[in-house]
């Protein structure tokens, strides 16, 4: 570690073998917590590299739970979070809603950092049980279409860094990894940025694992579609600049997304648009989100019209909402 700590010193970039070896070292308890501190500092000073990354994910499957999954086309949608908007569960939304329209997802996620509510704090208040059993993972993904992953049960090295980044009290580059370290290893993923700098260091870190990919970004700081003016979307087929109106949408106010004051209020969101009752924008965005995932599945065959309405139907025919009901009594 001295060597590796000389080296940031001189700017110097690590190799992805390196950045691997030094995750290992950390789940074996290798480095005193000042070491792992300068390093995610200087890291976090210089910016890190598609290979660094890739070697701090390497590491983390490596001594993490794997979850084989026992379908071969899923996808999860998720975002970096950090943007501090405090919106409702638009991408845990979304799942249930690609769900809906009879593909498959692997949800990946966790209780809130910087929001009301988080993926995992919505699962939960519907009282499901997380768990890292394979056969009730694979029933909920098979019976359902839908499996949710909570990010607790399987990234074990991230226990090993958590005092020091919350000593730290500023973004490292662990929070990239949450997005790109799910168990099951998903072919597709529709993940959402809070910056261009994000768009571009993902799609080249997608590109390098060799999967199916949307990245999207809200030109006003959301890290996901969010409607209230235009966004950038990123995938394997193109990048473009969108609006609203291209997808069929208005403009929507940024109070329409807001998760609220309490889990409750931003189950209650949750819970609205699944049963179509919600504010117009609560049940655009979501759509919009859910017809992205759904275009990536598709492998960019389908339009995005195509898409936006595949996304209604699972609404408003009511089959989100029952693929939800079958997932809460699957696994509560």
């Amino acid at each position: 570690m001295k060597d590796i700590l000389n080296r940031m010193l001189n700017h110097e970039e690590l190799t992805r073998e390196e950045t691997k070896d030094i995750l290992i070292g950390i789940t074996q308890s290798e480095y005193p917590n000042e070491q792992i501190t300068a390093l995610l500092t200087a890291l976090q000073m210089r910016g890190i590299t598609v290979d660094e990354l890739l070697g701090f994910r390497d590491g983390i499957l490596e001594t993490g739970v794997p979850v084989p999954l026992d379908c071969d086309r899923y996808i999860d949608v998720v975002g970096t979070g950090g943007d501090r908007k405090n919106t409702f569960n638009i991408s845990t939304t979304s799942c249930f809603v690609i769900a809906g329209a009879g593909y498959k997802v692997a949800k990946h996620g966790n209780y809130a950092a910087t929001s009301t509510s988080g993926a995992s704090n919505v699962i939960a208040h519907h009282g499901i049980k997380f768990t890292d059993d394979i056969d009730k993972l694979n029933q909920s993904i098979n019976e359902c279409g839908i499996v949710y992953l909570h990010a607790q049960l399987f990234a074990r090295a991230m226990k090993f860094v958590g005092p020091i980044r919350k000593a730290l009290q500023f973004p490292t580059c662990f929070n990239l990894l949450g997005p790109i370290v799910n168990p099951s290893k998903p072919q597709c993923q529709l993940l959402g940025v809070a910056n261009l700098d994000q768009m571009r260091l993902y799609n080249n870190v997608y590109q390098k694992i060799g999967i199916d990919y949307g990245i999207v970004n809200s030109i006003d700081g959301y890290d996901e579609i969010s409607l209230t003016g235009d966004f950038k979307v990123t995938t394997n087929q193109y990048e473009r600049v969108f609006h609203p109106k291209d997808l069929g949408f208005d403009i929507i106010k940024p109070e329409e997304l807001v998760a609220g004051a309490s889990e409750e209020e931003a189950a209650e969101i949750f819970d609205s648009v699944l049963e179509d009752r919600c504010l117009p924008g609560q049940k655009q965005v979501v759509m919009a989100n859910a017809a992205f995932g759904i275009q990536v599945l598709e492998r960019g065959k389908k339009s995005i019209e195509e898409c936006v309405d595949i996304a209604r139907e699972s609404i408003e025919s009511g089959a989100a909402l029952r693929t939800f009901k079958k997932f809460v009594e699957l696994n509560s």
